[in-house]
């Protein structure tokens, strides 16, 4: 580019002027406002001063703190292990009644058992000793001394 001559006697030069793209940001929807309504009108005080200058302005009050809950004598997490050790020891003895009446039952079962055996058992040496009194169709065996003599049976 050439110079150009102003008629002042400067030198006018092009100048590159670099102009920034603007970022524009994310579009984010706008928060509507909503005006609050003041819950009462703020008190206005006047003061005067020993000097008798008067200043007025709004009686500022202290805000107050949120009163603080009690917190209970025995903690949440006394009281859940507390709870946890009833209910275990409810599930114990659950186990207890359990135990014993497995055990009961066995016992129950045994001596039915050993009653069947014996009534069986009676029942086969009634049916035995009855058996020889009957003079029916049953086999009769004579049992006589027998001499035995150098490995021979004799009767």
């Amino acid at each position: 580019m050439h110079p150009e001559h102003l008629s002042n006697g400067r030198v006018l030069r092009a100048v590159e002027v670099h102009q920034h793209a603007p970022i524009n940001p994310a579009h984010i929807a706008p928060t509507p406002i909503v005006p609050v309504q003041p819950t009462s009108v703020p008190t206005v005080a006047s003061v005067v001063l020993p000097d008798g200058r008067i200043i007025t302005g709004y009686a500022v009050h202290p805000i107050q703190p949120e009163p603080v809950t009690a917190k209970p004598v025995v903690s949440r997490a006394a009281v859940n292990i507390a709870l946890g050790g009833v209910g275990f020891l409810a599930v114990c003895g659950g186990l207890l009644m359990l135990t014993t009446f497995i055990t009961a039952l066995t016992a129950l079962i045994t001596q039915l058992i050993t009653l069947a055996a014996v009534l069986f058992g009676g029942f086969i040496a009634v049916q035995v000793l009855t058996a020889g009194r009957h003079s029916g169709g049953g086999t009769t065996v004579n049992i006589r001394k027998a001499v035995i003599k150098r490995n021979h049976f004799h009767r």
